[in-house]
């Protein structure tokens, strides 16, 4: 197997979506440009989408990191417009846009019609959220848009599964996808509440932390395919697992969670930059296989698709949103009216990706009886569109969308009012529970020793209301900047010094990564206290 191409993916995705934070454009959509030129330069190899890599490799550690980093709590409180939004309105979507598309290309049979509004139905929020938190998007919509990408996907793959069984003959009947559909949703729920605690106990209970970390990495797949084994979801077990760990853990050794934090960046970073760049480079592939679709015929059904599917979404949002809080006195009273504007940016961030492209790759060349699958190359042209469609043109006016509507942004003084608060609640536990340990003869310390850990929480404390005092007038800088830095330059001369010493050789370099290591752990802690 050649692995130079796909070396020149991982290298060159991450390098453009490093570039894109310097730009106003966000990574994904820079990733994606950059994929369509790059697809028609001379030498560069085919990329084609394989559907077996996508959905069991690539979609459950990114939806395994998303949902570890979501919050459980918040999306309980938006429960229900996120299961309207990654139900009703997938579903929705695959029978609004289905029957647009058998109205509009002559020849495609009802079914294969369904199978694109299927292919197209799900949204994929990764850029929207990137996009909502780069322009400091309400964190309740954030929440909203976080919550459809985690649950929508399992969604459009059970209603694809029972449109396409239709299409190649293999007897599926509405009663029957609708039982398919029950049992791979509730099925997938009870795979992820069955693994939830064992997982969890097996990373509270494994004390290495490079142990725990390999199970960490292994959690999305044994999800996924535990799930799928049964016909089941694997996208909801991988969901299930993922917010119930993340709820829980701070319940995991220190040490797994720094690495934790770190390995999932990485993780993430290089799947999301190879995904979106992989959007980009199918363009070659899909017009080649597009066959008597071509010019203006081709490009007017992609247009109009693109246009159903901006407006079905607008249709589902607004009574969605409206129709439960004007009927329903409980909701009025725990709910503010809602605005036009939130549902509105809802709507328009409803931008395709991957996981359709994925889909529709799947779809076989051959229905039962031997025929080929009707309009095929049609249906993988019109859904590359849409993504592209809707990841350039909504993508690019999401920011200006979200600043001319002027929401309100976050309050930085009352964010750390809250987190003072919180610091000196819990230093003032931890001050009683110090002066309770030192007052036990078994656990005398020298007072000096005992003064030092008393400062630490007094520095700790008092790090969050620094924040809220005067900066400096010659440099600019809080009183926190300024310990942060003075407390960089400290551990940078120490960590020099160590260097020299190894150079001159008075250590050796085992003594030197240890010695490294806990300046790192330092510099690490100094940052946590006044970040």
């Amino acid at each position: 197997m050649d692995v130079m191409p796909l070396l020149l993916l991982v290298a060159g995705s991450a390098a453009i979506a490093a570039a894109a934070r310097r730009t106003p454009v966000p990574a994904p959509l820079l990733l994606v440009a950059v994929g369509l030129a790059v697809s028609y330069v001379p030498g560069v190899p085919d990329y084609t989408l394989d559907p077996d890599v996508v959905l069991p490799l690539l979609l459950p550690p990114l939806l395994y990191t998303s949902a570890t980093d979501s919050s459980y709590l918040d999306l309980r409180a938006q429960l229900r417009p996120v299961a309207l939004l990654s139900v009703g309105y997938v579903l929705f979507a695959t029978v609004v846009v289905g029957w647009a598309a058998y109205l509009l290309v002559p020849g495609l049979p009802l079914t294969a019609a369904l199978v694109l509004g299927a292919v197209v139905a799900p949204p994929d929020a990764v850029a929207a959220t990137a996009v909502a938190r780069r322009v400091g998007l309400p964190s309740r919509i954030t929440t909203i848009l976080q919550g459809e990408s985690l649950l929508n996907d399992a969604t459009a793959i059970t209603a694809y599964k029972v449109a396409l069984a239709v299409v190649v003959g293999e007897g599926a009947s509405w009663a029957g996808g609708i039982e398919e559909f029950l049992v791979a949703a509730v099925g997938g729920v009870v795979a992820g509440l069955i693994l939830m605690a064992p997982l969890h106990w097996l990373r509270t209970h494994l004390k290495e932390p490079l142990l725990q970390n390999t199970l960490s990495l292994l959690i999305p797949f044994v999800a996924y395919a535990s799930a799928e084994q049964f016909h089941a979801s694997g996208v909801l077990a991988v969901v299930v697992v993922a917010l119930y760990l993340g709820h829980r853990a701070w319940e995991v050794d220190f040490a797994t969670r720094l690495q934790e934090e770190a390995v999932w960046k990485m993780v993430a970073f290089v799947l999301e930059s190879a995904v979106f760049a992989l959007i980009g480079l199918q363009l070659p592939v899909v017009l080649r296989g597009l066959g008597s679709y071509e010019g203006v015929e081709a490009a007017w059904y992609a247009v109009a698709l693109f246009l159903v599917v901006v407006v079905a979404r607008f249709l589902w949002v607004y009574p969605a949103t409206f129709l439960p809080w004007a009927l329903s006195a409980r909701i009025r009273s725990r709910e503010e009216n809602p605005t036009w504007r939130g549902p509105f940016v809802i709507g328009w961030a409803g931008m395709r990706g991957v996981v359709s492209l994925a889909i529709a790759f799947s779809i076989p060349l051959t229905v039962e009886d031997g025929a080929p699958f009707p309009r095929r190359d049609l249906i993988l042209f019109l859904t590359f569109t849409t993504v592209i469609g809707t990841l350039v043109v909504q993508g690019l006016t999401l920011p200006p969308l979200i600043r001319v509507l002027k929401f309100p942004g976050p309050d930085p003084q009352a964010a750390t009012l809250a987190e003072a608060n919180a610091q000196a609640q819990a230093s003032r536990v931890a001050e009683e529970r110090l002066e309770a340990l030192l007052s036990d003869e078994r656990n005398a310390l020298p007072p000096p020793l005992a003064d030092r850990l008393r400062d630490v929480l007094e520095r700790r404390r008092n790090a969050v209301w620094e924040r809220l005092g005067q900066v400096n007038p010659i440099t600019g800088e809080t009183v926190d900047d300024t310990y942060r830095r003075l407390s960089r330059e400290m551990i940078s001369a120490e960590r020099t010094m160590f260097v020299r010493l190894r150079d001159g050789r008075y250590i050796d370099d085992e003594m030197l990564r240890t010695l490294l290591r806990r300046l790192d752990l330092e510099e690490a802690a100094a940052y946590r206290e006044t970040a």
